[in-house]
């Protein structure tokens, strides 16, 4: 059975690398395409110096984006996979 997660309840969720165990920092907010809902990046709150030493996208507020897509999988922490970021 699948399991339906709220975006809400990704704000402040630690995020991991799933190759390194290097934590980047925390869901600060979750961008998407109005007219069809799909879901772009996570945007990053806290980001740790491992984060800033990437070269990452950033947002018109500076905050770091991690693309959507990198995500594989979201319950105590979001795992994502670091060769699907860049």
């Amino acid at each position: 059975m699948e399991t339906i997660i709220r975006g809400e309840e990704l704000i402040n969720k630690t995020i991991i690398s799933e190759q390194t165990g290097r934590t980047f920092g925390n869901v600060g907010d979750i961008t998407f395409l109005t007219d069809t809902g799909e879901l772009m990046n996570v945007l990053l709150v806290n980001a740790t110096a491992h984060t800033k030493d990437l070269d990452l996208q950033q947002d018109e507020s500076g905050r770091y984006m991690i693309p959507f897509s990198a995500i594989k999988s979201v319950g105590d922490f979001v795992i994502v996979t670091e060769k699907e970021i860049f």
